[in-house]
């Protein structure tokens, strides 16, 4: 049977697709091959061929980090050496991950065991017996070091305690990374001393909270999954140690978290005070902030047995679907008014929710979303760090994050369906192509650019390679049954015996809240494939086939008159939508294209013409990032040195000062401006610089503009980011009315603002004039070009000859070469006379393919597609 299937799939792959590489693209043959092409089978051979390429992947960015990085926590890919907290350049909240303790390879030590590198673990276990201090003078993230370091060494632990009792190897261990993970827990429980029990974000792993030396203790609030991430590691510590402490902990902030839910909604906000349980940040979604404390619920159930964990779990997650789900979109909504959406963007974390609702057995919207998540990717090669829900970049970065990877192998396991094959194969395929670099592979700064960041994160080499191997291999050819474990949020595997197998601590008293089973066939039980699919194998496909061509990749412009034209595009191997894409041409199927003549005959193959009717029309306001500029002014710049800036949504509007904001800078302190302002004396009168990181821009800016700044230039915490490789993007508030900033705002990235820092420092007092950039000052104003709309239009030859009205421009397809001709009519020209500046600009764009015109005012850099940013 499955070689009777195939043969459509070989026959289109080897007659149609041969012909259309050596001749032309026929577009409605393309899009059928590629359907083809991800719907066939994969052979044995070819899984394991990929599992090969990513067992290959795996060693090249594992050995360059422990080749160049190790001890150091992260290795460094684009400088080849490793990344030591302290001796590189602060990052802000990032660098919390980095504890000095070999991050990366204690991340990293169950996928050996995974990947069947067992000589590799065992050589791996040693090193981080030997060499691994966790007692450092450090302040750390509670919640990273807690899912990374503690998870890591409890996953490395259950597999080192296995493979020694199968007696084949291991056999000097005697409970090493236990007693280290031991250690450890008690080194974060200082972070719950807190009266509400949630704990602190940080924690200083010599000195913990509080201490006169810890530099800890003033922060006021923390995410809501940084306090609800913990009861996976935290149980399983306590019952492999036999100390309950760390699963009452855990419990405990799970049970504020609960507690303060709206109990209208059921929803939970993004940040939340750990002194007073009062909600910080009240918007709600499923993606940052929020994410992993809903998994743990679900898989805090599957690992303990407790039903508490289950009932929570079901309530949010009738709420998620009633609020938050909008198939294929998970909307961020406000907690406690859950029918208003609070931004028109999603950020990419929230790609781990699909594999979580498989968990659950709802696998429709499932496989909703993932679609949705895999047409994005075919867009912009991978999924940028946040997109709007037009599927525009938000926030281009890309850190090699594993949540879509995650999803696909779960929706694989549930399905059979060989397409998750497919799609797992162009995730290592794009890795490959755009993220590897000599010493490892490198996160992506820009999903526009291509640009790469100094960066590789240790969850790469814990999650996504421990993901991608799993879902080409078969259960036989792993070292363990996977089925014997549940995986954390950052993929290290706890058994789930641990239920049975050890004794549970002190029941959870919290009252439940009953989910009726009539409502639902999963509320209460394991998913079954028999109820999912009765009898029909293409239950996915039928759903995805809805979201197929949502982002609009893909797409043909109309079914059936396009069949006999031919695109000479040659064999450049780009799909035709893509390629007139980027000439700047979008097809949009017209009502009014033309199936036959007018006798109803089929029409006739010859020369055809693609009309373009350029539609002038201003580039809609809030879709447009207007570049804004720092200007130097005084001496001895004068005015010469002009730095690229982008704008806020919030606070004083430069647009509309005539003149700008002028005043002497200065650096706030903290730098971040997170806190209460301690030179604030000093700042007052002055616009403020501060570094991005730790809190929301508008939080920074209430704390600056209380202290007295004028105005704030905000400075990116990204390294090596510039305006010239980096698009601009808009700030945006924190969901909270932003009224009371009135306070002029500007965003430079790390180049620029080295050159603002450079300036100071060398010349103490320095003025600046923050505007727009088309109004800085010696700069002569010029007139800004107008946008265009374009609508492509076949029509049978002849049938336009003295029909159109109005400005048009044509294609003329013929079979052998593709020529553009100007229609010169009289309301054309006269149109030109009037508007010659927009006209001429259209026109030299049409005549000449090299031009290539700029939506965004005087700047250089493409910002069109930029939406507002909110990441501090």
């Amino acid at each position: 049977m499955k070689g009777t299937e195939n043969r459509p799939c070989r026959r289109m792959i080897h007659s149609s697709c041969t012909e259309m590489m050596l001749k032309t693209l026929l577009i409605i043959s393309l899009f059928g091959w590629v359907k083809c092409q991800e719907s066939q089978s994969m052979t044995p051979e070819e899984k394991i061929a990929i599992r090969d390429q990513i067992v290959e992947m795996f060693d090249h960015a594992y050995g360059s980090y422990m080749k160049y990085a190790y001890p150091a926590d992260e290795l460094m890919p684009l400088s080849c050496r490793g990344r030591v907290r302290g001796q590189e350049p602060n990052r802000g909240d990032i660098d919390d991950s980095l504890g000095k303790f070999s991050l990366t390879l204690i991340d990293t030590l169950d996928t050996l065991v995974v990947l069947n590198k067992l000589d590799e673990f065992e050589d791996a276990v040693r090193k981080a017996v030997r060499d691994v201090r966790l007692d450092n003078d450090v302040v750390v993230s509670v919640f990273e070091t807690n899912i990374r370091v503690l998870g890591g060494l409890l996953g490395a632990h259950v597999m080192a305690d296995l493979l020694r009792q199968r007696g084949e190897r291991m056999q000097w261990y005697q409970d090493e990374l236990l007693h280290m993970a031991k250690e450890l827990g008690h080194r974060l429980l200082p972070a719950f001393n807190t009266t509400s029990g949630l704990p602190y974000p940080k924690v200083n792993l010599r000195y913990g909270v509080l201490n006169p030396l810890s530099r800890t203790g003033t922060e006021s609030d923390t995410c809501t999954a940084c306090a609800g991430t913990m009861i996976l590691e935290f149980a399983a510590l306590s019952r492999l140690s036999g100390e309950s402490v760390f699963e009452e902990n855990a419990r405990k902030a799970l049970d504020v978290l609960w507690d303060r839910r709206q109990r209208g909604s059921d929803l939970v906000g993004t940040v939340i005070n750990i002194h007073n349980e009062e909600w910080v940040r009240r918007d709600s979604g499923v993606g940052a902030g929020i994410d992993s404390y809903y998994e743990y619920l679900m898989k805090a159930y599957i690992l303990l047995g407790d039903n508490v964990f289950l009932e929570r779990f079901n309530t949010h997650y009738s709420a998620i679907m009633k609020y938050i789900s909008q198939p294929p979109l998970l909307l961020n909504v406000h907690m406690h008014n859950p029918t208003v959406s609070v931004r028109s963007w999603m950020d990419s974390l929230l790609a781990f929710f699909p594999g979580l609702q498989v968990l659950r057995g709802d696998l429709k919207p499932a496989i909703e979303t993932h679609e949705m998540l895999y047409q994005v990717t075919k867009q912009h090669k991978f999924l940028p760090e946040a997109f709007t829900t037009e599927f525009r970049v938000h926030w281009g970065q890309h850190l090699l994050r594993p949540e879509f990877a995650e999803s696909t192998y779960y929706l694989y396991k549930a399905t059979g369906d060989p397409y998750y094959l497919r799609v797992g194969q162009s995730i290592v395929e794009k890795l490959n192509a755009y993220a590897r670099v000599p010493c490892g592979f490198a996160a992506v700064q820009d999903v526009r650019t291509g640009t790469h960041e100094d960066r590789m994160d240790s969850f790469f080499l814990a999650e996504m390679f421990k993901y991608l191997y799993l879902l080409f291999s078969e259960k036989s050819q792993l070292p363990i049954n996977i089925d014997d474990y549940i995986f954390t949020t950052e993929a290290h595997l706890l058994p789930v015996s641990l239920s049975t197998t050890k004794p549970p601590c002190p029941g959870n008293n919290t009252e439940t809240v009953p989910v009726s089973q009539e409502e639902d066939l999963f509320t209460h039980s394991c998913p079954s494939l028999e109820t999912l699919f009765p009898n029909n194998p293409s239950f996915a496909k039928t759903i995805r086939d809805g979201y197929k061509y949502l982002t609009g990749v893909g797409r043909a412009a109309h079914p059936l008159p396009v069949r006999e034209i031919e695109l000479p595009l040659h064999d450049n191997g780009m799909e035709p939508v893509e390629f007139l894409r980027s000439m700047g041409i979008s097809l949009t199927p017209l009502n009014e294209v033309i199936v036959g003549d007018r006798n109803g005959q089929k029409i006739h193959k010859g020369m055809y013409r693609v009309k373009l009717v350029a539609e002038l029309s201003q580039t809609p306001e809030e879709e447009e990032v207007v570049p804004h500029a720092v200007q130097l002014i005084s001496p001895p710049f004068l005015g010469r040195t002009v730095l690229t800036a982008g704008p806020a949504k919030f606070g004083m509007d430069l647009t509309k000062q005539e003149h700008g904001v002028k005043g002497s800078i200065l650096k706030a302190s903290p730098y971040t401006a997170c806190g209460p302002i301690e030179n604030a004396e000093e700042l007052r009168g002055h616009i403020a610089l501060a570094l991005r990181g730790d809190c929301m821009f508008a939080a920074k800016a209430r704390q600056l503009q209380e202290a007295g700044a004028i105005g704030v230039i905000f400075i990116d915490h990204r390294e090596g980011s510039n305006s010239e490789e980096t698009p601009l993007f808009q700030m945006v508030g924190d969901g909270d009315s932003t009224d009371d900033i009135t306070l002029p705002l500007v965003f430079v990235f790390s180049f620029e603002g080295a050159v603002l820092t450079a300036a100071l420092e060398e010349h103490k007092n320095v003025d600046v004039l923050l505007l727009p950039k088309e109004r800085q000052l010696g700069q002569d104003k010029t007139e800004k070009p107008i946008g265009m709309n374009i609508k492509l239009r076949l029509a049978e030859e002849g049938e336009l000859d003295g029909a159109g009205r109005g400005p048009t421009l044509e294609f003329v397809l013929e079979k052998e070469h593709l020529l553009l001709k100007e229609e010169e009519e009289e309301e054309f020209e006269h149109r030109e006379q009037q508007h010659s500046q927009p006209q001429g600009f259209c026109t030299k764009a049409a005549k000449d393919d090299r031009t290539e015109p700029s939506l965004t005012g005087s700047s250089g850099t493409r910002n069109s597609n930029c939406g507002p940013d909110t990441n501090p």
